[in-house]
């Protein structure tokens, strides 16, 4: 898994955080020289945890009525702003599921300034931890 450190290097990078699915906000880092608060930090990790079962109902849906697969589970996702950008994983916690591991690791996310931001090297930052 990922650091919140290892994170917050990353190329546009302004708030690195964990998650569990309910929503609750674990751990987070944030770059002194933004605005962002833990209290909107808060608040996106409901979002992401919300986005993050929306998008499994929607992929287990789309697999049962077209009999297509590959769409689930969903590991990761991208949130676009205006200004700044979320790049939310479970990648980890599904490799853990899939090993049939009970103790699961929790979601993670950076939120990137879209100016300089490096969405593929996040993807695999949070992917191989």
């Amino acid at each position: 898994m990922a650091t919140l450190g290892n994170l917050m290097s990353l190329p546009g990078a302004v708030a690195a955080f964990e998650f569990r699915a309910s929503g609750e906000l674990l751990g987070y880092e944030i770059r002194p020289d933004t605005p962002l608060n833990s209290e909107e930090l808060e608040l996106l990790s409901f979002m992401c945890a919300a986005n993050m079962s929306l998008c499994s109902m929607q992929s287990r849906g789309w697999e049962k009525i077209t009999g297509m697969g590959g769409f689930s589970p969903v590991r990761e996702f991208t949130l676009i702003g205006f200004d700044w950008s979320v790049v939310v994983s479970c990648a980890q916690r599904e490799a853990q599921r899939a090993a049939g591991q009970e103790a699961l690791a929790p979601y993670q996310g950076v939120v990137l300034a879209n100016t300089g931001a490096a969405y593929e090297a996040s993807f695999a930052a949070l992917e191989r931890g």
